[in-house]
């Protein structure tokens, strides 16, 4: 009310008031959370032994992070531990009782489970070439979740040093297989190779060809990852600046408004510094500027192995609880 005094007097006085300019309103997003890390552990020890070689995150865990307002976890698996020594085979009774335990739990919350292949493109160490035998390795991991719409179904795990045809031809075969099992109702995320980054979608072939990608339910997302340090590596605690975080996904949200298509950061984290704060905040805000094409983000990672690991925001001793947790919870 004082602002609006303040002009009627300017106006009678006939002095020129300077505006200011409305700036873009900040939207929370439909998805945030954290990547679940533990279950693709010790991938050089297959099928490996629960608790010795790769451990499930603990419901405790999750209850936290949903008391915080997450609502998105990322279950990394090891595809050769939920569908062994074939991708044509029958699913792992143990390794999927666990994951169908962890993957209840969330959803009977009303939060989202994404269920995705920590594998890189590989399967036994080789590069997936089986189109078909990919296509219906999805098909059996998506049918016991055909019904469940708080799934979210992310094909593999940063493609890299890959034919990118090949890698077009995968994503289209997870998602034709997801589709066949009867799942309708759930988003479907691909990835692109070179690492999946948003700040080389563009310069790369991802940006060229990913968008060919079609899904007759019209649910999919185009997840990225992005990290700010110096070669996006996410193996650093230094950011580059304080700005690199808008400045790295400014290209691909470009590019997502030009093709009409949806986005995601699937895995994203800053050192535990001031600099990296910054950056992260940027991105994220900008982001949230743009939730058109952003549906949202997932922190990387929370798990019960990951010690003193600069990233890890597991409760309550990561190193990234105290650090990001009061950040990340404005974007959620």
């Amino acid at each position: 009310m004082r602002f609006i005094s303040v002009l009627l007097a300017a106006a009678t006085a006939g002095l020129a008031i300077a505006v200011p300019a409305k700036t873009k309103r900040v939207s929370k997003f439909k998805f945030f959370g954290v990547n679940e890390s533990g279950p693709e552990f010790g991938n050089k020890n297959l099928p490996g032994v629960k608790g010795k070689d790769y451990v499930w995150p603990t419901t405790s865990t999750i209850d936290q992070f949903i008391s915080k307002g997450f609502n998105t976890f990322r279950i990394n698996i090891m595809m050769e531990r939920i569908i062994p020594n074939q991708m044509t085979g029958s699913l792992d009774s143990a390794y999927f009782k666990d994951l169908d335990d962890t993957v209840k739990y969330i959803t009977n919350k009303k939060a989202y489970a994404m269920i995705v292949p920590h594998n890189y493109g590989r399967y036994y160490d080789n590069i997936i070439t089986d189109v078909a035998g990919f296509q219906k390795f999805w098909q059996t991991l998506a049918t016991p979740y055909k019904s469940n719409e708080y799934v979210i179904f992310d094909t593999n795990n940063e493609f890299h040093d890959m034919d990118q045809d090949l890698v077009v031809k995968l994503n289209q075969a997870g998602i034709n297989g997801i589709r066949a099992a009867g799942a309708t109702v759930q988003w479907i995320h691909v990835e692109g190779n070179n690492w999946n980054g948003a700040w080389t979608w563009t310069s790369s072939q991802n940006g060229a060809t990913m968008g060919a990608l079609t899904d007759p339910n019209n649910k999919l997302v185009y997840q990225m990852h992005q990290y700010l340090d110096s070669d996006g590596s996410g193996t650093h605690a230094e950011c580059v600046s304080a700005t690199i975080g808008q400045e790295r996904v400014k290209a691909a949200t470009e590019w997502l408004k030009a093709n009409k298509k949806v986005g995601f950061i699937g895995e994203f984290a800053g050192g535990a510094n001031s600099q990296c704060q910054s950056a992260i905040k940027g991105m994220l805000e900008y982001m949230g500027q743009n939730t058109d094409v952003w549906q949202g983000a997932l922190w990387w990672a929370a798990g019960p192995w990951w010690a003193d690991y600069m990233y890890s925001i597991e409760p309550t001793s990561g190193t990234s609880w105290n650090s990001y947790m009061s950040i990340l919870q404005q974007y959620q």
